[in-house]
C-alpha cells in the first residue's frame, strides 16, 4: 500500500500530477485545489490512496492525511466510487464536508458533480456520525447553525482568523443573550455589522 509520496513535481494539470520519486515518475489523480498548491520543479509531499481495479492501479494524492482519510471513507457509501469521491473532495474540505453532513445540508452536497439529490441524501445517511474525528479539534462535534457558518465565512474573507471570528461572534452573542434577542431572527448583514462594530480582534 502506497500511503505517502515525496518527490519532485514534473508535471501538473487540473486533475493530475507526476511526482518523480527515485528516478520513477508516479502519476497521481488530484483535485483542482491540490493542483493549485503544487509548483513545477519543486518538492512536494502528498498523502495517497491506491485504488486497485482489475485493469488498473490508480494513485490519488491529497495535501493532508485528513483529506485522504475522508476520500477513502466516501467510497464506503453505496454508489460512490473513487471518481465521485474525488469530485466531492474537490468541492469540500474534510471539515466542511463533516459539517454539511452533521447539519444534513443536502444543498451543499448535491452541488458536487455526479452526486445529485439522492446521492447527497444517501451520503448523509451512511456517513452521519462517522466524520466527527475529522476537522480541527472539536469543530466537527458542534452542530453550528447556518447563520453562524455564514458569519464566520464573511469575517474570514475580511481577514479575521478562525479564532478571532469565533471570539468576536461569541462576544456579540453574549450581548444579544442579555437583551433577549435571537440572532437567527436577524439578517446576516446586521449580524456582520454588529460584530465589526465590536472591534474585537484577539
Amino acid at each position: 500500500m502506497i500511503s505517502l509520496v515525496t518527490g519532485i513535481v514534473r508535471s501538473i494539470s487540473s486533475d493530475k500530477t507526476v511526482i518523480e520519486v527515485g528516478g520513477v515518475g508516479l502519476s497521481l489523480s488530484i483535485t483542482n485545489q491540490t493542483s493549485s498548491q503544487l509548483h513545477l520543479g519543486a518538492s512536494a509531499q502528498l498523502f495517497t490512496a491506491l485504488v486497485v481495479r482489475e485493469d488498473s492501479l490508480t494513485l490519488f494524492g491529497f495535501l493532508d492525511d485528513q483529506s485522504r482519510n475522508t476520500f477513502e471513507l466516501l467510497q464506503t457509501v453505496s454508489g460512490i466510487g473513487p471518481k465521485v469521491a474525488l469530485a466531492v473532495m474537490g468541492s469540500h474540505s474534510a471539515e466542511s464536508l463533516a459539517k454539511a453532513i452533521a447539519q444534513e445540508d443536502i444543498k451543499a452536497i448535491e452541488k458536487v458533480p455526479g452526486i445529485g439529490r439522492k446521492g447527497a441524501q444517501r451520503l448523509i445517511l451512511e456517513l452521519k456520525g462517522k466524520l466527527t474525528d475529522f476537522g480541527s479539534a472539536g469543530t466537527s462535534h458542534v452542530h453550528q447553525p447556518v447563520w453562524r457558518e455564514q458569519l464566520m465565512s464573511a469575517l474570514i474573507s475580511l481577514g479575521y482568523s478562525s479564532k478571532e471570528s469565533d471570539g468576536a461572534i461569541n462576544e456579540v452573542l453574549a450581548d444579544y443573550s442579555e437583551q433577549g434577542i435571537d440572532p437567527s431572527s436577524l439578517e446576516l448583514s446586521e449580524l456582520l455589522k454588529r460584530v465589526l462594530q465590536s472591534g474585537r480582534r484577539s
